[in-house]
């Protein structure tokens, strides 16, 4: 199996620092959707692990972010393309949870999903904190410049991190 990992936002779409809370706000960086559908039909299993802890503040609501994905899946439907699992986690950061990066808990889902190892696997991440999750699972780190990249690629990065400019550059890479 093929399996590429997708952080959401900052990755797929533009970030905001006050929470992507609406349909309307969540807006597709450029060419992100077009690599998305370009590796699903080449035979990569594209999938998303994202912390959503608006959901834990109560900026949008369980349907809202599940109407988000939505669109993303059908954008990326019209592309000629299918969207995997997205895996979220819904807490806050004081909650205490397992799933929230840089723990491996979306990561692990994502494994059990698809019954697979994610040793070597390309985990696509604009933060420190998805780098970090990636490691911790054995999988390839991989940090897109695009979102919050660049002031993450000023930081101290786990060994053997990869550097792209965005998601089409992760795709053109992959696909070339």
């Amino acid at each position: 199996m093929k399996l590429l990992i997708l952080d959401r936002d900052g990755v797929i779409n533009y970030d905001s620092d006050a929470y992507i809370k609406t349909v309307a706000e969540w807006i597709p960086m450029p060419g992100a959707l077009d690599a998305i559908a370009r590796l699903s039909r080449a035979g990569w299993t594209v999938a998303v692990a994202t912390n959503q802890s608006g959901l834990a503040r109560g900026y949008y609501s369980v349907p809202t972010l599940e109407s988000m994905h939505q669109v993303l899946r059908d954008e990326v439907q019209q592309r000629g393309g299918a969207m995997g699992l997205i895996s979220y986690c819904p807490h806050g950061p004081d909650e205490g949870c397992a799933c929230r990066k840089p723990l491996p808990g979306l990561l692990t889902q994502i494994a059990e999903h698809y019954q697979t190892s994610l040793d070597g696997v390309w985990f696509v991440g604009d933060s420190l904190r998805d780098l970090q999750a990636a490691v911790a699972v054995n999988a390839q780190p991989v940090l897109v410049c695009s979102g919050k990249g660049e002031q993450t690629r000023e930081k101290p990065l786990p060994d053997n991190t990869l550097i792209f400019a965005d998601l089409s550059a992760v795709a053109d890479h992959l696909l070339g």
